[in-house]
C-alpha cells in the first residue's frame, strides 16, 4: 500500500497484491535511493519491481516477469541495474543493464557463471559491485570494478579482486551502508578465530583491522581447526569442519557432530562466545560440522542434490561423516552425540532411524519430523511454501511415498534408539509442538529401553515459540541443560 502522510488510511492505494500463498512481499529501496524496490519470492522464484524514489506514485516497473525457478535480485549503479540471476546459469551470473528498460534481454553478463562456484550475495558501492560467493566448502568475497569500460573479467575470464576465507573459516561482507564509500567492510572468523571485522581501501587495497569479537580469558592458540572429507554412499565427497583443544588426547574420543542441509542454507564454520563450543573443547569433545547435502556450501547444485526427490542424501551423507569420524580414530559409537534443530532436526530423526547404533546420544531442537502430515495439511501456515522444498503430497503420488520413506514419526522402528533430548515451544508456529511430542511417545513405545527413565527425553517450553525462550539468560541456560545433556551421553558427565 502507498500512504500519504497526513491523509486518513481510507485514501491509502493498494500498489501490489500477491494472491500466490507460494510468494512472500517484501519492500525496500536500492543502495544509492534511487528506487523503491518492490520483491515477490517463493523458495525458487523471485520477481521484482521498481519505483522511482522521486516519483512516488508512479506505476512499478516489472525487471523481469516471474519464471517458475528463476531467481534474481537487483541494485542500480549510475543509472544501470547490477541483476544477479540463475537464468541460464544454475550457479548464478552478474548482468548489467539499463534502469529504463530493465528486461531480460537488454541484460549483459557483468560476472560469468562458472560450475564450481555460486555466487550469493550482492552488494554495491558506488563505482563497485560486491559479491559474496561459495564453492569448494568455503566462501569468499569479490570486489568488481564497474567503471564505464568495465567487462568484469580479469585474465581468467572472471571479475575483479577475490578475499578468501581463512583455513576452514568463513568470510562474508559486513555492513557496508554508505554507497559513496571508498572502502568495504568484511568480516572473517571460525570455530575458533573470533570475528573480525576488516576494512579495505578500494583504491590502494590495503586493509585494515577495526574490530575483533572480545572473548575476555580465551586463547585461540589452545585450539586447532581443519576442513575435512568423507565418501557418502553413492561415492559423493562431504565437507565436514573440525575443531579441538590443542592438548586434546589423540584417539578416539568424545564428539558432538552437528548438521543442518535444507533450503540452500549453509553451516559456515563461526565463532560464538554466546554458545558453549569452547567449554566443550576444553572437556576434550571434538566439535564437528558435517556440510551435508541441501545446504549451499558447494554451490546450488549441492542444494538441489539434497531437496525433493534427493532429500535422501542428506541423511546418508550425515550419517557418512559420522562414520568417517569413526574410521579415522576421531571418536567411537560410545563417544558420539549428534545435534540439529528445526530441519536438522529432521536430519537427527532421519539419520538415528538409519543408523541408531552409530550414536550414543542426539539433541533434535524443535525438530520437523512428522514430515508427512503437516505436508498434507494446507491449514498449516508454511505447508504451501513448504512444497518447494519437500514437495506435495496431495498433488504428487511419488512425492508422498517419498516424503513417507524418510519421515522420522513414521519410520521409527523396534531398535534401541540413542538417548534423545527433543525440544519443543507450545508457541512454535513452524513446527508445531505435537510433532515432537509424537515423535517422542513413539520412540519410548518402540524398545523397552527406549522407555527407561530419562532415555528419551521431551523439554517443552510453555512461553517459547521456534527460537527458544526469550531472554539471553533464559537462552544460555537452555544451551547450558542441552550441553550437560550431551556430557552425559558421551561419558563427560
Amino acid at each position: 500500500w502507498r500512504h500519504d502522510l497526513g491523509t486518513g488510511a481510507a485514501s491509502d492505494t493498494l500498489v501490489w497484491e500477491e494472491p500466490d500463498e507460494h510468494y512472500f512481499l517484501g519492500v525496500g529501496t536500492t543502495k544509492d535511493g534511487a528506487y523503491v524496490t518492490l520483491q515477490a519470492g517463493s523458495e525458487v522464484t523471485t520477481e521484482w519491481r521498481l519505483i522511482p524514489a522521486d516519483d512516488p506514485t508512479a506505476e512499478p516497473i516489472v525487471v523481469e516477469p516471474r519464471k517458475q525457478g528463476v531467481m534474481y535480485s537487483v541494485e542500480h549503479h549510475r543509472g544501470e541495474l547490477l541483476v544477479l540471476s540463475n537464468d541460464g546459469a544454475e550457479n548464478f551470473a552478474l548482468f548489467r543493464g539499463p534502469a529504463t528498460t530493465p528486461g531480460r534481454d537488454q541484460w549483459n553478463v557483468l560476472v560469468p557463471h562458472r560450475d564450481d562456484v555460486r555466487i550469493s550475495d550482492l552488494d554495491v558501492v558506488d563505482g563497485y559491485a560486491l559479491l559474496e560467493e561459495r564453492g569448494h566448502a568455503t566462501t569468499a568475497v569479490r570486489i568488481v570494478p564497474l567503471g564505464a569500460d568495465a567487462t568484469g573479467e580479469d585474465s581468467h575470464g572472471e571479475g575483479g579482486w577475490v578475499v578468501d576465507a581463512p583455513d576452514a573459516g568463513t568470510v562474508f561482507l559486513g555492513r557496508n551502508l554508505d554507497f559513496d564509500a571508498g572502502e568495504v567492510r568484511y568480516e572473517t572468523t571460525s570455530l575458533i578465530a573470533p570475528l573480525t571485522l576488516h576494512s579495505q581501501d578500494l583504491q590502494t587495497r590495503v586493509t585494515t583491522v577495526l574490530r575483533r569479537q572480545p572473548a575476555p580469558g580465551y586463547d585461540p592458540e589452545l585450539y586447532r581447526t581443519e576442513r575435512g572429507w568423507a565418501t557418502s554412499d553413492d561415492g559423493t565427497m562431504v565437507p565436514y569442519t573440525l575443531a579441538w583443544a590443542r592438548d586434546r588426547a589423540p584417539g578416539p574420543g568424545p564428539c558432538l557432530l552437528y548438521g543442518y542441509g535444507s533450503y540452500e542454507i549453509s553451516s559456515d564454520p563461526a565463532f560464538r562466545a554466546d554458545r558453549p563450543i569452547h567449554p566443550m573443547l576444553d572437556r576434550g569433545v571434538v566439535y564437528a560440522i558435517a556440510h551435508v547435502r541441501g545446504g549451499g556450501e558447494l554451490g546450488r547444485r549441492w542444494y538441489l542434490d539434497g531437496k525433493l526427490a534427493n532429500k535422501p542424501h542428506s541423511f546418508e551423507d550425515f550419517v557418512a561423516v559420522a562414520r568417517h569420524l569413526v574410521s579415522e580414530g576421531w571418536t567411537s559409537p560410545p563417544q558420539l552425540a549428534a545435534l540439529g534443530g528445526s530441519a536438522g532436526g529432521l536430519l537427527m530423526g532421519a539419520s538415528a532411524n538409519l543408523a541408531p547404533e552409530l550414536f550414543a546420544g542426539m539433541v533434535a531442537e524443535v525438530p520437523f519430523v512428522d514430515c508427512l502430515t503437516t505436508m498434507l495439511d494446507a491449514s498449516i501456515p508454511l505447508t504451501v511454501i513448504e512444497q518447494e522444498e519437500w514437495g506435495d503430497p496431495v498433488a504428487d503420488e511419488e512425492a508422498y511415498y517419498l516424503i513417507k520413506s524418510y519421515s522420522p514419526y513414521d519410520n521409527v522402528n523396534d531398535a534401541r534408539y540413542p538417548r534423545m533430548l527433543v525440544t519443543s515451544g507450545i508457541n512454535d508456529p513452524r513446527v508445531g509442538y505435537f510433532e515432537p511430542t509424537k515423535w517422542v511417545q513413539k520412540l519410548r513405545a518402540a524398545h523397552p529401553d527406549n522407555a527407561r527413565s530419562g532415555h528419551v527425553l521431551l523439554r517443552m517450553e510453555l512461553s517459547a515459540g521456534h527460537g527458544g525462550p526469550s531472554g539471553r539468560y533464559q537462552l544460555w541456560k537452555k544451551r547450558a541443560f542441552l550441553m550437560a545433556f550431551v556430557l552425559e551421553a558421551i561419558g563427560l558427565a
